[in-house]
């Protein structure tokens, strides 16, 4: 697949007792695929790749989901969303455009091994 309309994304901020993750879901179809990763939007801009591991898709009604983690033991707040778009869609590797209110430009995501996927920013700051 090569570059088509925009898609939404949203990174959500999970803390609970055991610590904080965040949660990357890029929408695709009517589902959200979801790597959970263990840095914040920002900190993905101050550096080159962050290793994160494809968990299970959610519902596009975590799109704009906050409040109370599924168990009660934490709190899911939105740390960044918008658009991205497709550029192109491998099983191994996709390249993305982010349009967020903190990331923004082109994005590979690629699977280092099993559930293992490394995110790399094309263009560093």
């Amino acid at each position: 697949m090569m570059a088509g309309p925009d898609n939404a994304y949203v990174i959500q901020q999970h803390t609970t007792p055991d610590g904080c993750h965040w949660d990357l879901m890029l929408q695709r179809g009517d589902c959200l695929w979801t790597w959970r990763m263990p840095v914040s939007p920002e900190q993905i801009l101050s550096t080159a790749c962050v290793l994160m591991e494809r968990i299970a898709d959610h519902p596009l009604r975590f799109l704009f989901y906050e409040g109370p983690v599924q168990n009660h033991t934490g709190q899911v707040k939105i740390a960044d969303r918008g658009v991205f778009r497709w550029i192109s869609d491998q099983p191994e590797a996709l390249s993305t455009c982010f349009h967020g209110t903190i990331l923004h430009g082109l994005f590979t995501l690629t699977r280092q091994s099993g559930s293992r996927w490394m995110l790399v920013r094309q263009n560093p700051i």
